[in-house]
């Protein structure tokens, strides 16, 4: 899942310097939008990742609960 996280955050990053290049803005500045905007992306999927497996953790263990009570 981690892999899969870090592929799109990559994806996103690369896509957001090709997007501010065209621009014309300067080096420094492309990278570091970029770069923030990995930062956020990967961070938000991440949380999201984390929310839907606790979300499937939950509702197994209800579920095993529910069949052996």
């Amino acid at each position: 899942m981690n892999k899969i996280i870090l592929n799109v955050g990559l994806l996103i990053f690369f896509i957001s310097i090709i997007i501010f290049s065209q621009q014309g803005m300067l080096v420094e500045d492309v990278l570091i939008k970029s770069f923030v905007i990995f930062f956020v992306a990967t961070l938000m999927l991440t949380i999201l990742a984390l929310s839907f497996i606790r979300a499937i953790n939950k509702t197994s263990i209800e579920k095993h609960k529910n069949y052996y009570s």
